[in-house]
């Protein structure tokens, strides 16, 4: 078998190296989530504390507040950020003029190369309420301006629209794949039986694709509460932490900026759990329901 898929093995290898390097080694370093880890006294010197970390997140005044800020921004950024490379992929698949969508569909890549950092730049400034693009609209239309980085109420929708403006286009490449796998004479078939765009887009397209929609869907499952930290970080300020402040904020205040490195830690472990769960139930469900799962 070695023999036969040698430069097969050897085209895997750096990608076998970068996940040891990278992903496996780093792991050894969870067992300070169970130690009063000082840097200075190294990871075996420093004295073993149990689940201290643990529960001293549990009981946290603030536990249920973070959760709640990441799992609510983490299902509306799921329910309006997966369909939506889903629908366009769907309607670029309808355009019959190659350059036009070739057009869409390069404009809608270009955000997703965008940092982070220049993301959220653009998001403050244009609605910044002085001097803003939308204020400024908004001031034309004979309204006061508003100061929407200061409204905890408008955050999550922000940062929801942010998110899908950004990797929307890049995130439809996978069912635009899909969709060319898609067998051309089913649609024949269909035409034949009268069926209009409606009925081959519902009885045909979506069928055709629905394995990379349930494959996505267990995975974006999974990363519910993995709500990107840069973004968050650069557009939350104190007078919005109410529904801005999640884990991954949270574990770079005590864990960077305190230096509690074993409490950030045992929070960021936590965290990975109840994601394994929620990629573990997802994928029983649709195997359950759809026979279409990971494993």
């Amino acid at each position: 078998m070695w023999q036969q898929n040698k430069y097969l093995w050897l085209l895997f290898l750096p990608c076998l190296i970068y996940y040891l390097i990278f992903r496996y080694a780093p792991m050894f370093g969870l067992v300070i989530t169970f130690k009063d880890y000082n840097l200075f006294r190294g990871v075996w010197a420093s004295d073993w504390v149990g689940f201290k970390y643990y529960r001293m997140f549990l009981e946290n005044p603030d536990f249920l507040l973070l959760m709640k800020n990441t799992f609510v921004l983490g299902v509306m950024n799921l329910a309006f950020g997966f369909p939506a490379p889903i629908i366009l992929a769907l309607l670029l698949n309808e355009v019959r003029k190659a350059a036009f969508k070739r057009f869409v569909q390069t404009v809608s890549y270009l955000p997703h190369f965008i940092s982070n950092v220049i993301v959220a730049s653009m998001v403050i400034m244009f609605l910044s309420p002085t001097g803003g693009l939308i204020n400024e609209m908004i001031v034309a239309l004979g309204f006061e301006p508003i100061n929407f980085m200061n409204e905890p109420g408008l955050f999550r929708g922000i940062y929801v629209l942010s998110e899908i403006w950004q990797h929307i286009g890049w995130e439809t490449i996978i069912y635009l794949a899909a969709l060319t796998a898609v067998d051309p004479q089913l649609y024949e078939a269909a035409s034949i039986d009268g069926a209009s765009r409606m009925r081959k887009l519902w009885h045909v397209t979506l069928p055709g694709i629905s394995f990379a929609i349930v494959i996505t869907l267990i995975l974006n499952i999974g990363s519910v509460l993995e709500i990107g930290f840069e973004k968050v970080f650069l557009m939350q300020n104190p007078a919005i932490y109410e529904t801005a402040d999640i884990i991954s904020t949270y574990v770079y205040r005590v864990g960077m900026e305190q230096g509690n490195f074993s409490y950030g830690a045992a929070i960021d472990l936590f965290m990975g759990i109840i994601s394994l769960i929620f990629i573990y139930t997802a994928n029983f469900i649709s195997r359950r329901v759809s026979e279409t799962s990971i494993w």
